[in-house]
């Protein structure tokens, strides 16, 4: 249950449309559902705010489709991640409406109505993120629609690494002007540093496994990042665009949360 659908129960109790004994069996239902291979979490979105997410990489198809069908079950949205692409296939036949990024290797199920981009000129918060090169962008929309199923309007600046600063520098208004920054970027791992140097919002880094032999599978620019000298810069996991995201959008949603109050 999403706290969307908690807030229209409440409502349909309040306004006579649904008595209390209904709402009451539904809030009754267990918070959590065993299956034979996993247990799923139906109350992470009351607690935590954003619903259990399905992490595909090691999961047979059937596993898959199987938590999918359960997680979808009331309606609520479910984010599948790490999909190879015979569980998209397999995701895609099964649900009508699939939201489908093959290049971010996931899809949303129920969504509702899409956030759509950022409009960084009307002075509403977004999430800007940011990728060093082409070779990154497969993270950087894992983490671009991560957020999309979180709510966030995105602002995407792609292609701007170090060894074009010009390219970046370019782009500094928006930057400035969002109310987070994913950076994702491998080799090196500079990048993360030199955004943390101009805008005031958090920067949360993503080091790639992408760059040549001594890169280490991202090891080089993930060290870079942990030893940035730029104040605001976290740093997640190797190829991590996923838990970026989750941070940033918290950062968004505890902002719009406390602007409407």
């Amino acid at each position: 249950m999403e706290i969307s659908q908690l807030r229209e129960l409440l409502a349909a109790v309040q306004g006579g449309r649904c008595d209390v004994e209904k709402a009451l069996d539904q809030l009754r239902k267990l918070p959590f559902e065993s299956l034979r291979y996993a247990t799923l979490d139906h109350h992470r979105a009351l607690r935590c705010g954003n619903p259990e997410v399905i992490f595909c990489q090691g999961k047979t198809v059937e596993q898959v489709v199987g938590i999918a069908v359960r997680l979808s079950a009331t309606g609520a949205r479910v984010l599948a991640t790490r999909a190879s692409q015979e569980q998209i296939e397999a995701l895609e036949k099964q649900f009508a409406g699939i939201v489908i990024n093959r290049m971010a290797r996931a899809a949303i199920l129920n969504e509702k109505q899409p956030v759509g981009e950022a409009n960084v000129d009307d002075g509403e918060p977004f999430v800007a993120v940011v990728s060093a090169g082409t070779a990154d962008m497969p993270v950087a929309e894992e983490a671009a629609f991560t957020l999309r199923f979180m709510d966030v309007p995105v602002a995407r600046v792609s292609d701007v690494g170090v060894s074009g600063l010009h390219r970046l520098l370019a782009h500094v208004t928006t930057l400035q002007k969002a109310c987070a920054v994913i950076v994702v970027a491998g080799m090196e791992g500079a990048l993360p540093s030199v955004v943390g140097g101009l805008v005031a919002s958090p920067v949360f880094a993503v080091p790639t496994s992408v760059g040549y032999g001594a890169s280490f599978g991202g090891l080089a620019a993930l060290l870079g990042m942990l030893n940035s000298c730029a104040s605001g810069v976290s740093v997640v996991n190797i190829d991590n665009g996923f838990g970026a995201a989750f941070c940033a959008g918290k950062v968004y949603q505890r902002l719009v949360e406390h602007v409407k109050r």
